[in-house]
């Protein structure tokens, strides 16, 4: 009996300070309970049945308003709710943004023979936002990476990767993309639209892009957080290679899934270490 819940992050990471607060219709407080170190909230005290009001508070974060049904067995089971970085429904300030690469990632996965995933990251990359003061629509967003550190855990399959079967790094040192604009998806979701220049080969890819808040540093800086995905067709970049090991199944997948995670920093350059 009780209530139960777990409080989690956009992104999906706990939240581990979280409070709970049920009241009734009247405003009266009837249960306060905070969340464990994964961001799970449990509490057996018993509630009559009927309709409460739950209020999910966390310092850094704005706080989350629903109402719960208790059923007739004294249970209210809230499920997974989502808090939003304070100030994270608000654009970024306007200006320059530094993509800082040691806190984001570029990765990638493939299909593995029919059965499993291989992943995959880019461990040399540079990138830098812009926005738009008036229309964010006008926003511009540019990022190289270096083809070489691609970085799947193994050395023999990295190695091939590089090679002209694949990334042909050597002859294209640099995969490269540049946004052309941007289209309101919600108040806090955007498509971004853009030419991905990968293996000498420019075709048009967009990105689906949530934005997950702004905050400050421990330097003294202030930093925004983006999650992005895509998914690409192999044979549109001239990467034909395959190994089929059965009919219709072949070793490594024809679509990649592009995933990124980014934090930049606010101004023309990164922070001095």
């Amino acid at each position: 009996m009780g209530l139960t819940a777990r409080i989690r992050t956009r992104d999906g990471w706990a939240v581990s300070h979280a409070v709970v607060t049920v009241t009734d219709l009247t405003g009266a407080q009837v249960l306060r309970a905070e969340a464990d170190a994964e961001g799970v909230v449990r509490d057996t005290t018993a509630l009559t049945p009927g309709p409460y009001v739950v209020i999910v508070t966390a310092v850094g974060y704005a706080p989350a308003a629903s109402t719960a049904i208790v059923t007739a067995s004294g249970r209210a089971e809230l499920g997974n709710v989502t808090l939003a970085r304070q100030g994270g429904t608000e654009l970024p300030p306007p200006g320059p943004w530094t993509i800082d690469p040691a806190h984001s990632s570029v990765g990638a996965v493939a299909q593995h023979l029919g059965i499993s995933s291989v992943h995959g990251r880019f461990t040399d990359f540079a990138g830098r936002i812009e926005i738009a003061p008036d229309e964010v629509e006008k926003s511009r967003v540019e990022a190289v990476i270096r083809a070489a550190s691609i970085d799947t855990g193994n050395g023999m399959r990295d190695d091939h990767l590089r090679s002209p079967d694949f990334l042909d790094a050597e002859k294209y040192p640099e995969i490269t993309y540049r946004s052309s604009g941007l289209t309101a998806a919600g108040s806090d979701r955007w498509t971004v639209h853009g030419e991905l220049t990968l293996r000498g080969v420019v075709r048009p890819v967009d990105l689906d892009l949530a934005y997950l808040g702004t905050g400050a540093d421990p330097w003294g800086g202030t930093r925004a957080a983006f999650r992005a995905t895509t998914e690409l067709r192999r044979e549109e970049f001239a990467m034909n290679y395959n190994q089929v090991i059965q009919a219709g199944i072949a070793a490594i997948g024809t679509t990649l899934r592009v995933e990124l995670d980014i934090q930049a920093v606010q101004g023309e350059s990164l922070p001095q270490a």
